[in-house]
């Protein structure tokens, strides 16, 4: 796809989604249910959509809500809801629908008392912590769950419902596949649903404002050396990106005393001031170059900086010397010094990584003398070894990790933005390197991985013959000169269906996956020689794949 003339720069205004629009449709608009694509779908993270296309409007939240009541009352799930959103425009008309079924029903919930958005890692870090301790939660029938309404970085005009059960992070397929097929048979007649006005709602016996910043600000230094940060001084420069995790940040700064500096403080709900991304589109990915625009033009200024996308369960650290720092790179970087960091950590603790994520954590895992966990695409995943206490991180490629506290008890289960930037800030606090440094000293050790991504179209009926793809039937014995060591339809840590197919030598990979939410296909590929072999890898990739692909 070739790069837009204006990545990277301020979206002129015909660039900008039409708010009052977008809000106009989410009332208005009218789902045709014999329409897939304007039907309720669970992809990696929840149901996601837009307004202006039928995919996500009042319909669709009054649907999934009152299918995740009957959910709830099936499974013994009797404390209350946590309910967090972000600052896209479609969150809030959510979290109005979202609360007027719950109020009807009677079923108990907690927001954000001053209305203020709550990022996803703080709702699951909450979960966790009142079904612990029994405080909002308690144990048995009164255990809580939560609702995070984002789309997580999509695009302005985009909204989104994630549901996290009592274990606090995403729930897995055996409870979203129930819900989804509830919600659209109640999707055909949502008008039926039963409702309570938002203002009543707000102020009903089972609605109850609290305050989810304190506790989670608090509880920090548990998972990340705080203090280290404020003795060696630090100078940090976080840009939330119009973010959920703004409200948070200058408390932070204030309770550990860290030399800590919000860059960007504009909240706008068509995200104005978002340079465009790679393809033209405004997109809050703090993994990209031309998203961090603004952050990267000033980072002489800091030691660290970093930003977070809308709900603040993605990083994107920034080095003074190496830029943005890939997240496959950062990833390697945090295993690397998380195992030699934690002394109170297991001795036996694995470490977690997606199919699809860089083959350098394997050589660092292996370097520590800890096993891998490979998993399909998605942090859901991880929720089992990190609740179990036999994994202590777990990161995917999309700039996405999360670790055990320093007691080696589990911190959350979704997630952490705003763990991972502090710990970028650790990092360089205590071994007086930064990431980017450290790196380079990973790359002196186990090679220089050259990794890509690339996406391609994808027809539904493409898509189907991805899940069928049979490894016994490719004819691929080499890949870019090297020996095929392993072709994998099925993730090797806990052989669930990946959802395409992986191959693997000694030196390379490549994987190819359809996409949650788009209809494109994904093309990962990794070196450890040079870029002529990455590039060798991916022509045979997709040969390979547009093969299978076109019978």
């Amino acid at each position: 796809m070739p790069l837009h003339e204006l990545a990277g720069q301020t979206p002129p205004r015909d660039f900008l989604v039409d708010v009052p629009r977008l809000i106009s449709a989410y009332y208005q608009g009218e789902p045709l249910v014999e329409e897939p694509s304007q039907r309720i779908s669970f992809g990696t993270s929840g149901h996601r959509g837009s307004s202006l296309t039928g995919s996500f409007n009042e319909a669709h939240i009054a649907a999934v809500t009152a299918a995740l009541v009957e959910y709830r009352k099936a499974e013994g799930i009797g404390g209350p809801i946590l309910i967090g959103f972000d600052t896209h425009a479609l969150a809030w008309p959510a979290f109005m629908t979202c609360v007027e079924v719950l109020a009807a029903a009677g079923v108990p919930f907690r927001y954000q008392h001053d209305n203020a958005p709550t990022p996803t890692p703080v709702i699951s870090q909450a979960i966790i912590a009142a079904n612990r301790q029994g405080g909002q939660g308690g144990r048995g029938g009164a255990r809580c769950d939560g609702i995070i309404l984002t789309p997580s970085h999509n695009p302005p005009g985009d909204g989104g419902f994630k549901y996290n059960p009592p274990h606090g992070g995403p729930a897995d397929t055996g409870a979203t596949g129930w819900i989804e097929r509830r919600a659209n048979e109640l999707l055909a007649n949502w008008q039926a649903i039963s409702r309570q006005p938002f203002d009543r709602a707000i102020k009903s016996g089972a609605a109850q404002g609290v305050d989810f910043i304190r506790p989670y600000v608090e509880a920090l230094d548990t998972v990340v050396d705080m203090q280290a940060i404020a003795r060696a001084g630090v100078s940090i420069g976080v840009d939330p990106m119009g973010g959920a995790g703004l409200p948070y940040w200058e408390p932070i700064a204030e309770h550990y005393g860290l030399d800590l500096t919000v860059v960007n403080r504009q909240v706008e709900p068509d995200f104005r001031f978002i340079p465009l991304d790679h393809d033209g589109k405004i997109r809050m990915d703090c993994s990209s170059p031309y998203a961090m625009a603004g952050l990267l033009k000033i980072k002489d200024g800091f030691d660290v900086a970093f930003g977070n996308d809308t709900d603040a369960d993605r990083h994107g650290i920034v080095s003074p010397e190496g830029g943005l720092i890939n997240p496959n790179h950062f990833l390697s970087v945090s295993i690397d010094y998380l195992f030699g960091h934690r002394p109170d950590w297991r001795g036996d603790l694995k470490v977690g990584k997606t199919i699809v994520s860089s083959s350098m954590i394997d050589r660092v895992a292996g370097g520590l003398g800890r096993e891998v966990y490979e998993t399909p695409v998605g942090i859901k995943w991880f929720q089992p070894g990190l609740t179990d206490g036999w994994l202590g991180f777990g990161g995917e490629e999309s700039a996405g990790a999360t670790f055990l506290a320093r007691n080696g008890e589990v911190w959350n289960t979704d997630k952490d933005g705003l763990t991972m930037g502090l710990l970028a800030a650790e990092i360089l606090a205590v071994t007086g390197e930064d990431v980017w440094a450290r790196f380079n000293r990973l790359i002196d050790r186990y090679g220089q991985p050259f990794y890509a991504r690339r996406d391609a179209a994808l027809s539904a009926e493409q898509k189907e013959r991805f899940k069928a793809l049979d490894p016994n039937q490719l004819a691929i014995d080499r890949l870019a000169g090297e020996s095929v060591t392993g072709v994998r339809t099925r993730a090797p840590g806990n052989e669930a269906p990946i959802g395409g197919l992986k191959v693997e030598t000694a030196n390379g990979w490549f994987a190819a996956r359809p996409s949650g939410t788009e209809p494109i296909y994904k093309i990962y590929a990794e070196s450890f020689r040079d870029p002529g072999h990455l590039e060798e890898i991916f022509a045979q990739a997709e040969q390979v794949v547009g093969e299978a692909l076109n019978g």
